[in-house]
């Protein structure tokens, strides 16, 4: 749509442009993603085994304090400012939904605390993680909706 408003200097500096521009290296991004993420569940995974062979969880149970940590975690590498070093190289793969949430939540509390705790922290924290919520909560009904109606059906 923005092409057909461009005048024909522009078009040709959009040519000679992309000419010199530096190629992304979309499969080597989504390896590393998918190497940073994958080695974040292990971490996870790692925990929760811990809460359950060495405290009095069950393998459902432990699942609580697995994701409580992992959110301390990211918080606190947020916090040190390690987090956004590690999404620089990691890129989607941080964005594991807990920590990757974690690091939202913790990053705009950190941006907005000069601003003061009720209308700094408190109303920005948010802003950024908010649209998360929302639609995963959206994403939940509807697939609960979906699998409930499947159910009174008959066919699950």
């Amino acid at each position: 749509m923005a092409k057909e408003k461009q005048t024909p200097e522009q078009q040709q500096y959009q040519k000679i442009a992309k000419k010199y521009e530096k190629k992304r290296p979309v499969l080597k991004n989504c390896i590393i993603a998918f190497f940073v993420g994958g080695a974040i569940c292990v971490i996870g995974q790692c925990l929760q085994v811990f809460y359950y062979t060495f405290f009095d969880f069950t393998e459902k149970s432990a699942s609580n304090p697995t994701v409580a940590t992992l959110i301390f975690i990211a918080t606190l590498i947020t916090g040190l400012g390690f987090y956004d070093r590690i999404a620089q190289v990691a890129g989607a793969g941080t964005a594991v939904p807990v920590t990757g949430f974690a690091n939202s939540v913790a990053s705009a509390a950190i941006e907005h605390r000069t601003e003061g705790y009720v209308l700094g922290v408190g109303g920005n924290m948010f802003k950024l993680a908010g649209s998360v919520i929302v639609f995963g909560t959206v994403a939940a009904f509807v697939i609960s909706l979906i699998k409930t109606l499947l159910i009174n059906a008959g066919v699950i």
